[in-house]
């Protein structure tokens, strides 16, 4: 009904409230124009999107999508937040990771603006554990929280890191995390670890540093190896449970064992998809506790880090607009702690212009916008409680399937976590590969005379058990074949683009020509003829009428000229004489592989 604002005068009073049905069929309506004869169902349905895990979101949500009651803010079932203030007082945590021992880096996060710090610790990968007490010379580890990821050395890393706090005075006050996950390290290296370990710095830290958790559920390893979230919910849900028997079994009531653990997550730049993950993660996590007896312990202290695999090694400028919107999404959908990767983080070792544009991400967000004011300010959302709900369910799905596997780690060992996210990375390789799912600066709007980004390199990231995956990574391969054809010949692949017609009609596809070339490392040639182009191929680019009439004649006389595979800028049609069509959907990796091979090009 429609509801009468206070002077009870509404221009809609006299006309009833539009059904569902009437909405449908205007959409029909519509979509008959560009000629999709539907009926209103099947509209709304041709508008929806097909997202992983089998969800679809409708392009109209009303009250018909409701969701079960989220609760409130601090209370189970924390959909809403852990804690009923939120971070309305002081933001969220910003956390820098830092992989070298560079004490002076680490001093000037902290000095403006970073407020955590997560430490990649380890001989093999990151910061040697004899380092730590002087890359944390003059830090106030009574103020500055410290978690550590430190894999195989996780007991020595954290015995030296108490040690610290001790020598320091700090121990009371220490707050942080030790970061032992050997679920997670055996995900990324197969290398089992005994959990015993981090059973024993649990009950430590349960009895003697309260502020300190021990243990890391870190769902990382499962986004990295291309998973979908409903994934990464089931991964982190099922490792949560396997080291909640650890703790238990260790003599840590589940009460205890709850308050040990912090999970990590991937900040996408999906963002509805990212805020409904964090909330059903905190869902999730609350049934388990219900169900173990600690239904008040259930509050998920949740990192979010923005997700590497978005992230790209060419235009890597664009990685800053990527991680601006999933810190957004992180800090609306209630993460307590957001690491920002710097936007050269794929390249090598961040410098300080993009270390203080990471710090600043959160900065801007929390402190300008004021982002952090409000709590759950998504709550309420028909669009958001509604695929909270889903993903809710279609993690619980997979958490189950993990545990009718054995548990977590006999699923990691039988292979089955792993077969389970490469066919999701595969049917998501699909979609990059013909760029339903475009990658700014890579797949489109690429640019051939970019000036690479150069840095330090990077400490290899531990390795052998589930693979790493990148959206850019199809696409990179073709564009550093490119680059060593030019380095080792002086001239890139090239092609040429033959328009036909009046500008008007063959614009178009021509500019999608020269943007599907560039993403695959070859360079269009437009004006001029194809004799001095220096190219052994051609794309006709033009209108379909134009083709009909034009497309035979000039390819003959293209190929009479030298070209040697002509492709043509459109779907096939009612025209002969090209070899390869390219269009919106085709397989562009196939079509730029096959492309670079006949051009002999080295793999």
């Amino acid at each position: 009904m429609t509801v009468l604002p206070d002077d009870g005068l509404s221009l809609a009073t006299e006309f009833a409230d539009a059904t569902h049905e009437q909405w449908q069929q205007l959409v029909a309506g519509v979509l008959r124009k560009s000629g999709k004869d539907v009926s209103g169902a099947e509209a709304e349905t041709l508008l929806s999107t097909a997202l992983d895990d089998g969800l679809r979101t409708p392009p109209l949500y009303t009250a018909r999508h409701r969701a079960p009651d989220p609760g409130l803010p601090g209370f189970a079932p924390f959909v809403r937040g852990g804690r009923p203030e939120g971070s309305a007082a002081d933001g969220w945590d910003v956390r820098q990771r830092h992989a070298v021992p560079d004490a002076e880096a680490v001093l000037g996060d902290l000095e403006n603006g970073v407020t955590s710090l997560w430490l990649a610790v380890g001989d093999s990968g990151g910061i040697p554990v004899a380092a730590l007490a002087d890359v944390l010379k003059d830090v106030y580890l009574d103020l500055a929280p410290v978690v550590l990821d430190a894999g195989a050395e996780t007991e020595p890393a954290a015995r030296e890191l108490l040690r610290l706090y001790e020598e320091r005075g700090a121990a009371g006050a220490a707050r942080g995390g030790l970061g032992a996950d050997p679920l997670g390290h055996e995900a990324r290296t197969g290398e089992a670890l005994d959990p015993a370990a981090a059973a024993g710095l649990a009950a430590l830290c349960a009895e003697r540093h309260p502020g300190l958790r021990a243990v890391t559920v870190d769902a990382l390893p499962y986004h990295e190896a291309g998973g979908s979230a409903a994934q990464e919910l089931g991964c982190s849900l099922a490792t949560a449970v396997a080291y909640l028997r650890e703790l238990t079994a260790a003599g840590l009531s589940a009460a205890q064992a709850c308050a040990q653990l912090e999970f990590r997550y991937a900040a996408t730049a999906d963002q509805f998809l990212t805020v409904a993950k964090l909330r059903a993660a905190r869902r999730l996590f609350a049934r388990v506790a219900e169900v173990c007896g600690a239904p008040g312990a259930g509050a998920q202290l949740q990192h979010a880090v923005t997700s590497p695999v978005m992230a790209t090694r060419r235009d890597p400028w664009v990685n800053m607009l990527r991680t601006t919107v999933a810190t957004l999404a992180a800090g609306v959908g209630g993460a307590d702690a957001v690491t920002v990767l710097p936007f050269d983080h794929a390249i090598g070792l961040p410098d300080a212009f993009s270390r203080r544009i990471a710090r600043n991400t959160s900065a801007i967000l929390v402190e300008e916008s004021h982002l952090a004011r409000v709590i759950d300010p998504a709550g309420g959302s028909w669009y958001v409680e509604r695929l909270t709900d889903e993903l809710a369910h279609a993690g619980w799905a997979f958490f189950q399937e993990i545990e009718r596997a054995g548990g977590h780690a006999a699923a990691l060992r039988s292979g089955m976590v792993g077969q389970r996210l490469a066919a999701t990375w595969a049917e998501r390789g699909r979609r990059l590969a013909t760029r339903r799912e475009p990658v700014t600066g890579v797949s489109e709007f690429p640019d051939l005379a970019e000036k690479p980004v150069v840095r330090e390199p990077a400490p290899r990231p531990p390795a052998g058990g589930l693979p790493r995956v990148r959206r850019d990574e199809a696409f990179e391969a073709l564009r550093a074949r490119s680059d060593a054809h030019l380095a080792a010949t002086g001239a890139r692949p090239r092609v040429f683009l033959a328009a036909l017609g009046p500008a008007a009609v063959h614009t178009a596809r021509l500019t999608f020509a020269a943007n599907l070339f560039q993403a695959g490392g070859v360079e269009p040639v437009t004006g001029g003829d194809f004799a001095d182009s220096g190219a052994a191929e051609v794309c006709l680019c033009s209108g379909d009428a134009v083709y009909e009439e034009q497309g035979a004649v000039a390819a003959a006389e293209l190929r009479a000229a030298g070209a040697r595979h002509v492709y043509l800028a459109g779907r096939p049609g009612p025209y002969d004489g090209a070899d390869t069509y390219v269009h919106a959907g085709c397989d562009a990796v196939a079509v730029l592989t096959d492309a670079l091979d006949r051009m002999g090009v080295a793999r």
